[in-house]
């Protein structure tokens, strides 16, 4: 099933110009015709996620936010493999968050990292709506002291599901650590792998392609994962543990 579902998205970016690199993009910023097509014709946002979308659009860096389509898209990866516990690296305003815990049960946790105070503030409202605020663990604080603490709390092995998507500069020590709290099964999925581009001969002075590159090509060697790079939103990998 996960396999017909990588197909799926691999199948519209061939259709999108391959041998480009016009198919990386987000549908929220609304200037490709073809993602906006994909999104009329796949997208089934809850309520809360679609206002939490617009009150996102009116934050200047609204670029951040992941795309509907790919926060969908993960959301179905944590249904299929019956994921309950989550981590987000990088909550910003929490649509994606939202998205997870709205995939996962009664049960289940998601915790949210963020650092920005502003940007929690913005979240928990949206989060209460949709009656999952309890679902949620926020950590207000750096997130490299959050995956310590809980890997100190004995949590190695039992996350199901990890997003990346924080400061550039530590996503080699985020992806570590992940891969000790993810259990066998479980998935590591890391975003903005392709940088809008850059990452391609990235230059001697751009340090955080660079840093990206070579978290990429450190993946692609890594045998204690199975692997696949995805051209959806800014690239998205997805590293399933061994």
């Amino acid at each position: 099933m996960i396999s017909k579902i990588i197909f799926s998205v691999l199948f519209y970016v061939a259709l999108s110009g391959a041998g480009t690199l016009s198919f990386i993009g987000k549908s929220h910023k609304g200037d490709n015709p073809l993602l906006n097509y994909v999104v009329n014709n796949s997208l089934r946002a809850h309520p809360v996620l679609a206002k939490l979308q617009l009150r996102t659009m009116e934050d200047s860096w609204n670029s951040m936010m992941v795309s509907p389509e790919q926060a969908q898209f993960m959301a179905n990866l944590i249904k299929l493999i019956k994921g309950n516990k989550t981590i987000e690296v990088g909550m910003y305003t929490g649509y994606n968050t939202l998205s997870m815990a709205l995939a996962i049960p009664e049960d289940g946790r998601v915790v949210a990292c963020e650092i920005n105070d502003d940007y929690v503030q913005i979240a928990k409202p949206y989060f209460k709506e949709a009656g999952v605020e309890k679902k949620i663990d926020i950590q207000h604080q750096i997130a490299l002291k959050t995956l310590d603490e809980l890997l100190e709390a004995g949590e190695a092995e039992t996350y199901d599901f990890v997003f990346i998507d924080a400061d550039k500069k530590n996503y080699d020590n985020y992806y570590e650590k992940s891969l000790q709290l993810i259990r066998k099964g479980g998935i590591i999925a890391i975003d903005n792998v392709l940088w809008g581009g850059k990452v391609i001969n990235p230059d001697k002075d751009d340090v955080t392609s660079q840093t990206i590159d070579q978290l990429n090509k450190k993946l692609h060697k890594d045998q204690r994962v199975d692997l696949s790079m995805l051209t959806v939103g800014d690239g998205l990998t997805l590293a399933i543990k061994l």
